[in-house]
């Protein structure tokens, strides 16, 4: 018998219901409403992968630029056409930029 744990990337695969395996850079955050979103950046892929709990936890695929000031309407964030916070576009830009070493130019 072991007591080893699932890895992390185990049980975020399990949520959102990506391909996630501990090769990917991942990131987990959840929002003030509850809703949870998962990052993951596979080394040598042009984009990561986003899934948000909110959006029936659909693929986003997204990149350095992918994040979006009032392109929709002024002052509303967007991501690959996803609608997001302040806090979640923080979350998110930090995960984009500690895994841009890993993504294919």
């Amino acid at each position: 018998m072991t007591d080893a744990q699932p890895l992390i990337e185990q049980l975020l695969a399990r949520l959102c219901g990506g391909s996630i395996t501990a090769k990917d850079y991942v990131g987990y955050f959840l929002n003030e409403y509850g809703e949870e979103l998962v990052f993951a950046q596979r080394r040598g892929e042009k984009t990561a992968r986003l899934w948000h709990s909110d959006a029936d936890w659909q693929l986003f695929r997204v990149g350095d630029h992918s994040i979006r000031v009032g392109e929709v309407m002024d002052g509303m964030i967007t991501v690959s056409g996803l609608i997001i916070n302040q806090p979640e576009a923080t979350w998110l830009s930090s995960c984009l930029a500690a895994s841009r070493h890993l993504r294919r130019r």
